[in-house]
């Protein structure tokens, strides 16, 4: 294991809480995509690449169990660089192939990269507001069998998922929008501004929990 390229993916996510928790105390969490989140984020991101071109990814054998997990949130979080996060998500499939990552990893940026795109998920781990005003999963995609493929990669049951991030919204203050319709449009906006969808994309009808 390699303790200072672990310790150095320990400092970014803690980086990527202390912004958080700043922009939540300030009341700008939920406000969009706040610009300084936006910049932590990608730079992060930044020299999470610089370590992947030098040592591969940093999965459990390089880094730990805790410095594997934060290489995958800097991932997981950078959703303004499409190229990124799907080079990291073959990345992690193969660390995954290896007993390197824990599969739960690769499900979630499954789960995060469709969202982007504006496709159905997988897993159910993305939640949105939905048009009753409810935070509910995403739509998923063979609904039927999620729970089997979450089970597969070690995830506890959806229903525990939604009452969670329910009480954690509730606690955090994070509300419903004003509009729903506004919301989806102003989220298909900025996929389109980075690179998620191309300018001839947009999205057939309203997205409903399913």
């Amino acid at each position: 294991m390699n303790p200072q390229l672990r310790q150095t993916l320990l400092d970014l996510q803690r980086a990527d809480h202390d912004m958080r928790v700043r922009l939540l105390k300030e009341d700008k969490l939920f406000q969009g995509y706040a610009k300084e989140m936006a910049t932590v984020h990608e730079q992060n991101a930044k020299h999470l690449q610089s370590i992947i071109e030098e040592f591969g990814w940093p999965g459990q054998s390089l880094v730990g169990e805790d410095g594997a997990r934060a290489a995958w949130l800097i991932a997981q979080h950078a959703i303004g660089l499409p190229a990124f996060q799907r080079n990291s998500l073959k990345l992690i499939h193969q660390a995954v192939k290896q007993n390197d990552m824990s599969a739960w990893t690769e499900a979630y940026l499954t789960d995060r990269i469709r969202f982007n795109e504006r496709r159905p998920q997988v897993y159910g781990t993305i939640f949105d507001w939905d048009e009753n005003d409810k935070l509910s999963p995403w739509p998923i995609e063979d609904c039927e069998n999620v729970e089997r493929r979450r089970k597969e990669v070690g995830m506890l049951p959806l229903e525990d998922d939604i009452q969670k991030m329910r009480e954690s919204a509730k606690n955090e203050g994070n509300h419903p929008p004003t509009s729903y319709n506004a919301r989806q449009e102003e989220i298909e906006t900025w996929a389109k501004s980075v690179g998620w969808l191309d300018t001839e994309s947009s999205i057939s009808g309203p997205y409903l929990h399913q």
